[in-house]
């Protein structure tokens, strides 16, 4: 998978948030500023933007272009992303918030997109290698070692796979059988292996091995997405066996006047404790899943009831647990679940695969695939839509 392109860097952490109404508050708040300096120190300027910064619109999005001082209008409808690994977020969709937005990507965010997001190297990290996504993500890293974001797919609507160019012809040749990129991505979801200089995806030569860590990795695909893909139909969404189900035993929390102060775990009820509220059970995996050298239940808990800098918009925040935050919360513990189950079939693919034949680099370079050409690590032309520049100026791509 060739292109890939760097974590989004916001420059603020205000434009993200668990929910959206905070958002809608925090712009709302923002306008409301006195003076400029006030609204200077509200918004966290930065050498990329500031309240006077004009930009160029973020595909997909009409949002103004001029200077956010100068009228800034109402807050453009937040969308979700994925925040780190695991954690589906909200975010203002406004190219003068973001330092760094990676236009390239929004460009190509869409209902057919599947994001893969490398997780930096945490020595002795336990963790998947790689994070996948059908929301676009920031890739953000918890330990602070991000990776790169690589799209499946070169163009809106599922066209121009991100793979090497000649490889999936070659595979569907040693194989005998044809490799959609979807497929070719599912592999890598099963396969793919932590090294220390990176993430490594072994290819196999036999048939049999190839659909068998093809239907693992599907499954892998639809619990990291959420069921958004790799669904064996509309309503298909990841559940736990009846018996296994968690469900909320004490409310989360009973006092609604403020947050939960903790989260904790008791394995011998396989219970999870979210302040005074209760839910079980809760299998023991899916407390100690870590991803990004973090624990995931943790981090997710973390940034929603973390203190938040007085005086700062991230303050404008709920004052007490949202109830969609607790069917979120049953989701993720949901997802991590099943991901820990499907731990010895990648054990078992492993295993499989050490057993060969391999597909080696040294083919693949006497196939032409290798050395991988320089235009296919670039992003592709988009040209089917158009794009305002800063100030309302017309944008060339």
């Amino acid at each position: 998978m060739p292109w890939s392109v760097a974590p989004l860097r916001t420059g603020r952490a205000w434009p993200l948030a668990p929910d959206p109404a905070s958002l809608r508050a925090r712009w709302d708040r923002l306008a409301r500023a006195a003076d400029e300096d006030e609204r200077a120190a509200l918004f966290q300027p930065t050498r990329s933007r500031t309240p006077h910064t004009a930009v160029s619109q973020l595909p997909g999005h009409a949002s103004p272009t001029g200077p956010l001082d100068g009228d800034a209008g109402p807050c453009p409808a937040p969308v979700r992303v994925l925040h780190g690994p695991f954690d589906r977020q909200w975010l203002i969709p406004d190219h003068r918030l973001i330092d760094a937005a990676r236009p390239e990507l929004w460009r190509v965010a869409d209902e057919r997109q599947i994001f893969t997001v490398e997780q930096g190297h945490v020595p002795q990290a336990p963790g998947p290698v790689l994070v996948f996504s059908a929301l676009l993500p920031d890739g953000r890293s918890p330990a602070a070692r991000p990776g790169r974001i690589r799209p499946l797919h070169r163009r809106p609507g599922g066209r121009e796979p991100n793979l090497a160019p000649g490889l999936p012809e070659h595979l569907a040749r040693r194989l005998d059988r044809p490799v959609p990129a979807e497929d070719f991505l599912a592999w890598v979801a099963a396969a793919a292996v932590r090294r220390p200089d990176g993430c490594a995806v072994p290819l196999t030569g036999s048939a049999a091995v190839w659909e068998e860590g093809v239907a693992l990795g599907r499954r892998v695909l639809w619990l990291h997405t959420h069921g958004a893909r790799c669904a064996t139909s509309p309503d298909d969404r990841p559940k736990l066996p009846g018996g296994s189900r968690p469900y909320v035993r004490s409310a989360i929390p009973a006092d609604r006047r403020a947050l939960p102060e903790s989260l904790h775990y008791d394995p011998e009820e396989k219970a999870l404790g979210v302040g005074t509220g209760r839910i079980s059970p809760v299998p023991a995996a899916a407390w100690d899943f870590h991803a990004g050298g973090v624990r995931v239940l943790e981090h997710w808990f973390a940034c929603r009831t973390s203190p938040a800098p007085a005086g700062a918009l991230e303050a404008v925040r709920p004052a007490a647990w949202l109830k969609e935050w607790t069917s979120e919360l049953l989701e993720l513990i949901t997802v991590l679940a099943l991901l820990a189950e499907l731990e010895p079939e990648r054990e078992r693919l492993a295993g499989r695969l050490a057993e060969g034949p391999p597909l080696t680099a040294a083919e693949l370079r006497e196939a032409g695939v290798l050395p991988v050409p320089a235009a296919a690590r670039h992003p592709a032309s988009v040209l089917d839509h158009h794009e305002e520049g800063p100030n309302g100026q017309f944008a060339l791509l």
